[in-house]
């Protein structure tokens, strides 16, 4: 799954309703793979009380590619080894969409008078067996 430019994320509330967003993913070692997201996402919000997830290949909207299987996994927030590579993946996978976004993200937090870190955890993520 980690060749894939975009994965559909779900991670789950407290009251186990699921939340699905794209991300996009690079590979690490092994099966993991991982992703970038602020410290301050509902994704890490999400993730710091349960590390359930499934994921599926999608396009930037988050429409599942047809006939891809959904995969079960466990995803572990990190600023540890772990981080700087994925963050150097993304820049080599994503190029320039990188600088794009994190810009966006400044104006969008300006604009919205609530700025949020870009991109300061990594999540891993480990399909199940």
């Amino acid at each position: 799954m980690s060749d894939e430019k975009y994965l559909l994320l779900t991670t789950f509330r407290r009251d186990g309703t699921s939340v699905a967003t794209p991300v996009w993913v690079v590979p690490l070692e092994g099966a993991k793979f991982g992703f970038a997201t602020s410290s301050k996402s509902g994704k890490a919000k999400r993730l710091a009380h349960t590390s359930r997830v499934t994921v599926q290949a999608s396009d930037v909207r988050g429409r599942v590619k047809p006939d891809s299987p959904v995969l079960e996994a466990t995803a572990q927030l990190t600023t540890g080894a772990e981080y700087p590579i994925i963050k150097k993946e993304l820049k080599a996978k994503y190029g320039v969409m990188v600088h794009v976004t994190k810009f966006l993200g400044v104006v969008g937090g300006i604009i919205k008078r609530k700025p949020m870190p870009y991109a300061d955890l990594g999540v891993v993520i480990t399909p199940s067996a």
